[in-house]
């Protein structure tokens, strides 16, 4: 069964995205942390991070670095924490959190923002991008 990440790349679910290549997509988390909050995904459904090959592993982390710098440029924060957790959805996924402080590692503080938040926040993002 496809998971709701392969559902999202194939277009079946909506999403809020903000990069897309032929390897991967990044869309903002349905739940934020911090406005900014960023899934970035294999379009290759794989479940850990260990079992990537080792070219898309790499391609999603140049992506990932490049994105971070985005969202560092439009939220303004200190550091983009990383995080692979893996439990939630079995389709690896890197999270890049905007940070002020360690305690905003902390998954129980996202919540869902109205639409018109996400949707300037991802052309934002698109924006700093270049895209």
């Amino acid at each position: 069964m496809a998971s709701v990440f392969t559902k999202i790349i194939r277009g079946e679910l909506p999403c809020y995205k903000v990069y897309e290549d032929e390897m991967v997509i990044a869309i903002l988390a349905k739940d934020q942390i911090h406005l900014g909050h960023t899934l970035v995904i294999p379009k290759q459904e794989i479940d850990h991070w260990t079992d990537l090959p080792e070219t898309l592993y790499v391609h999603l982390q140049k992506c990932a670095m490049r994105i971070g710098r985005a969202i560092q440029k439009v939220t303004e924060c200190r550091r983009v924490l990383t995080a692979a957790i893996g439990y939630e959805v079995p389709h690896f996924h890197l999270h890049l959190i905007p940070s002020w402080s360690m305690a905003d590692l902390n998954f129980s503080k996202a919540r869902t923002r109205p639409h018109e938040e996400m949707e300037k926040m991802a052309e934002r993002l698109r924006q700093a991008l270049g895209h």
